[in-house]
């Protein structure tokens, strides 16, 4: 119940924000009819999106399944992937992060750091 009055709540602050833009008006009745029809898709998107996990013997979605199911829409869809690259590509700079902290935390040298000693060692042993 709390989750229905919350997207009833965001159905109707949209709706202002398209009321100033567009310079219409919307009644409480369709108000409450859009809010009605996103809450029923939801629904509807969260049981495909169940289905599509335990057709693959997951247990848990997927972005994968996500783009199954906006396939339809091609901006949706790229839209997705796109914050899905972005995502994984921010997932994996946050990783090598917290691999260099660690791997300098133990006194260890990163693969960079390792090539310039390397380097040092060698320009000291030439002299």
């Amino acid at each position: 119940q709390r989750l229905k009055a919350a997207v009833h709540y965001t159905v109707g602050c949209l709706c202002r924000e398209v009321e100033e833009d567009k310079d219409v008006q919307f009644s409480k009745q369709t108000i409450a009819a859009i809010a009605e029809i996103t809450f029923r898709q939801c629904e509807i998107f969260a049981k495909d999106l169940e289905m599509f996990a335990r057709h693959a013997k997951r247990t848990t979605v997927t972005t994968e399944d996500v783009k199954l199911l906006a396939r339809r829409s091609n901006s949706l869809l790229k839209y997705i992937t796109q914050k899905s690259e972005e995502l994984a590509s921010s997932n994996m700079e946050q990783k090598e992060k917290k691999k260099k902290k660690s791997s300098a935390a133990k006194g260890e040298r990163t693969p960079g750091e390792q090539e310039a000693a390397v380097t040092e060692n060698e320009d000291s042993n030439m002299a």
